[in-house]
């Protein structure tokens, strides 16, 4: 899953972005508004975490211009303002949740998959399609009532993508997209390594490909 950090705060930044992509995230961080919506713009994200006290445009207008331009991506706002006003504002502004400086990690994280839960209409932290089911919070699969199955980081990152829209095929580089940051290397064959991993752990049915098109999880029916 790909997260958009905006965070002018240095310290901050460095500290939540290397805690997103311990937890899993591919998360790219950008320090003002106007770069934000730059970057929304040219590249696919599943979640922003908004500062509100950005310079040059604040937090509460990039907000703005994303929701009046009709862009539904879950924004959870992370800011030091604690003003009952500025919490309304940025609630009725479009944002998902809102979380106050200074905040534990552990929270944000579940802040974050509590959004991604109701975005996809889940009830509890798990996503699933009737025949693999994955836990958010524990980073475990299970097909159907079988045991569950520990998953690495990038194993859990491929199937989280594809759970997200199950029938949607998916090619090499939409899953390179939601696995990997700015700056990380990608092996050619990193892909298919991870599906074949996948695979092993959950057997073949559980991701299909689709010849020269990509991968896919069949939508629940």
């Amino acid at each position: 899953m790909r997260v958009l950090l905006v965070e002018d705060d240095a310290m901050i930044g460095q500290v939540v972005q290397d805690a997103l992509q311990d937890a899993s995230y591919a998360a790219d961080w950008v320090r003002n508004g106007q770069t934000a919506l730059t970057t929304v713009a040219a590249q696919h994200y599943d979640l922003i975490l908004l500062d509100l006290g950005l310079p040059g445009k604040d937090g509460l207008d990039v907000l703005g211009t994303l929701r009046s331009h009709d862009n539904p991506i879950p924004v959870l706002i992370i800011t030091a303002r604690d003003s009952l006003d500025d919490r309304l504002r940025g609630l009725d502004g479009g944002a998902d949740d809102y979380i106050l400086k200074p905040f534990d990690m552990a929270e944000l994280l579940a802040r974050m998959r509590a959004v991604i839960r109701r975005k996809h209409g889940q009830a509890a932290s798990m996503l699933g399609n009737g025949i693999v089911s994955l836990d958010l919070t524990t980073k475990q699969a299970a097909v159907l009532d079988g045991p569950s199955t520990q998953l690495s980081n990038r194993e859990f990152s491929l199937l989280q993508a594809l759970l997200i829209r199950p029938g949607a095929i998916l090619s090499r580089a939409d899953l390179e997209d939601r696995i990997y940051g700015w700056g990380k290397e990608v092996e050619s064959n990193a892909v298919e390594f991870l599906i074949h991993a996948l695979r092993r752990k959950l057997g073949h049915d559980v991701i299909r490909n689709v010849r020269g098109l990509g991968w896919m999880v069949s939508k629940d029916t």
